[in-house]
């Protein structure tokens, strides 16, 4: 996912705000749940967030271009491990990683849930 660093992401220190980075995990979290997953999943499933760990490597700066990657790792009923990197894309340049667990909720109870073999198979690469 393309993301553009724009006025509002810059803190104080002149670079993007770490709250930003965690905006972008979850943005691109949610693109690729919205661009794989079917209707009908999307609307049986939400998901939240048990734990965020960022490492920061290079500061994103204002007029940066950033692409964000993102895949699912180890899987277990209720706990979807993802991970993300943040690129500056004009020297390919590690910004940031990131590992979120997610968990999946019922779309009608909010209760944890379990997901079917097909949203494992589409999303898990372990």
């Amino acid at each position: 996912m393309a993301i553009a660093v724009e006025p509002a992401d810059i803190d104080g220190l002149g670079h993007v705000n770490n709250v930003v980075y965690v905006r972008w995990v979850q943005d691109v979290a949610v693109a690729h749940w919205r661009a794989v997953a079917s209707a009908a999943d999307q609307e049986k499933l939400l998901w939240i967030v048990v734990r965020h760990e960022i490492d920061y490597r290079q500061a994103a700066r204002l007029g940066d271009a950033i692409l964000a990657r993102t895949w699912v790792g180890t899987a277990t009923r209720i706990r979807f491990e993802r991970h993300t990197e943040l690129r500056r894309t004009s020297d390919g340049c590690l910004l940031a990683k990131a590992k979120t667990l997610w968990c999946p909720v019922d779309a009608v109870t909010g209760r944890p849930t379990s997901v079917s073999a097909e949203v494992r198979a589409g999303f898990s690469v372990a």
